[in-house]
């Protein structure tokens, strides 16, 4: 089983399979060549960005996300600015301290290679990394593949002929499942709901109080990722000129009288999205959640159902965000979280359908209640596509995270209100929505090659 502290991380934003993904793969291909005894003999780097690494990588910002892996830094601890700023001194020097360690010379231009015709045959978002010494000689070689939310498996690994995957399913739960029905049965033969479940499955990977202080550091982050959005004002990076709006929107909002509770309400909510998501596309310190185009929606009805101001209340951020991982790892493990694999309902559509599914067992909905509004919340954002404007992950994303977190308190209340059993299980709208990725054309599959990307002049 996923870990749900696995499912969300913190990270640097634009983008989890284009930033953090590239960003872990350059540090693990590094240690993997340290390991070997070999980084002394490195005198350059090379990697090569394949499918669609390559084709919105710029405006993703993978180039300088591989650059900071090179030099060793985590997307959970590194410091945004701290990060961008080392990037950019690389840039301008020409040269890289790899792992902190051993000084080189890296040229971005020619270094880092966007190969926009190779298309990998394992999944659209491939790396080649290849270590040469002085020599010119190649003596450390890899393929990897940044599979969604942060996740990344080599190309043995993916073909299983390795002994493990990076995505570490851990020792034996006791409570396993793999699909919605199997969770609801083993929610009845346990007497436990699905939060209960999925913490008692992360104990074997640590203590529980281990497990509650990392989903209250969750809470915190993103609570703080809206206060951040909430506060700053200007144009987002990049040749769109987008202009962040959150914090003019939240100055309308408390000045104004809250008379009309609905459409307060989806004001909030629309603006906590835009919060986290205008942070996200800034390079910012997001969530993970499960993905960073999508990291708007979950943290949107955390603050406004389970925190008091900006602190969330502890057991409510508990209980939602465990039952929004249990569903959230089915799509992993059953489909995908990947916007270049299934479009943008692999993202926001997955997030959504995980944010209902958290709210309504905060709600005090049954087992089958929370898998109904998870379905609801996926079964209207089938077919959603990922057509980034200029590769950047700001139009039609932030907008696209904020109507996403209003359908899904709907997905929530009217899962609640159905009397009878849905005609569309959970399971059957995940494999609806992994076919329809499979169907899906390239071009609405994040390669900026189709949609709005296209239809948008990105001047």
């Amino acid at each position: 089983m996923i870990s749900a502290l696995d499912l969300f991380r913190i990270g640097l934003g634009p983008s989890s399979s284009h930033t953090v993904g590239p960003m872990r793969i350059a540090a693990k291909f590094l240690q993997t060549v340290e390991e070997a005894g070999l980084l002394e003999n490195v005198a350059r780097v090379q990697i090569d960005l394949q499918g669609s690494l390559a084709l919105t990588g710029e405006g993703h910002g993978t180039p300088d996300a591989c650059l900071m892996g090179l030099m060793g830094l985590q997307p959970e601890t590194a410091d945004p600015e701290q990060a961008h700023a080392a990037a950019a001194e690389v840039r301008a020097s020409r040269r890289i301290s790899l792992l902190g360690r051993r000084e080189i010379a890296l040229d971005p231009a020619t270094d880092l290679v966007l190969d926009f015709e190779t298309i990998p045959d394992l999944h659209p978002n491939g790396m080649i990394l290849t270590a040469f010494d002085a020599a010119g000689s190649d003596i450390a070689h890899q393929e990897y593949f940044s599979t969604g939310g942060g996740f990344f498996s080599s190309r043995q690994q993916l073909e299983q002929t390795a002994p493990d995957d990076q995505v570490s399913y851990g020792p034996a739960v006791p409570h396993p499942f793999g699909s919605g029905a199997q969770l609801l049965e083993v929610c009845a033969q346990s007497g436990l709901d699905i939060a209960g479940i999925m913490l008692a499955n992360e104990t074997v990977r640590r203590e529980e109080a281990d497990t509650l202080a990392g989903l209250d550091a969750i809470a915190d982050a993103m609570n703080q990722c809206i206060d951040r959005g909430l506060s700053r004002e200007g144009l987002l990076p990049g040749h769109l000129k987008v202009r962040r709006r959150a914090r003019s929107i939240h100055q309308s909002l408390i000045s104004r009288p809250q008379d009309n509770q609905a459409e307060t309400l989806m004001d909030w909510l629309n603006l906590y999205a835009m919060a986290v998501n205008e942070e996200n596309a800034s390079g910012g310190r997001v969530v993970t959640a499960p993905t960073n185009g999508a990291a708007g929606i979950i943290p949107s009805l955390l603050r406004q159902y389970c925190s008091e101001g900006n602190h969330a209340v502890a057991a409510n951020a508990r209980r939602y965000l465990l039952t929004a991982a249990g569903i959230g790892l089915l799509y992993k493990q059953r489909a995908s979280i990947s916007g270049a694999e299934m479009g943008c309902q692999g993202e926001v559509g997955v997030a959504c359908s995980m944010a209902a599914a958290g709210l309504a067992a905060l709600w005090g909905g049954t087992p089958e209640q929370v898998c109904a509004a998870a379905e609801i919340g996926m079964e209207h954002n089938l077919g959603l596509t990922c057509d980034p404007v200029g590769g950047l992950v700001q139009i039609p994303c932030i907008e696209r995270n904020a109507i996403a977190a209003v359908k899904a308190v709907n997905a929530a209340k009217l899962a609640l209100h159905a009397g009878e059993t849905p005609r569309v299980s959970l399971d059957q709208v995940i494999e609806t929505m992994r076919q329809t990725g499979l169907d899906m054309s390239s071009k609405y599959k994040e390669t900026s090659q189709g949609g709005l990307a296209i239809n948008v002049v990105a001047c």
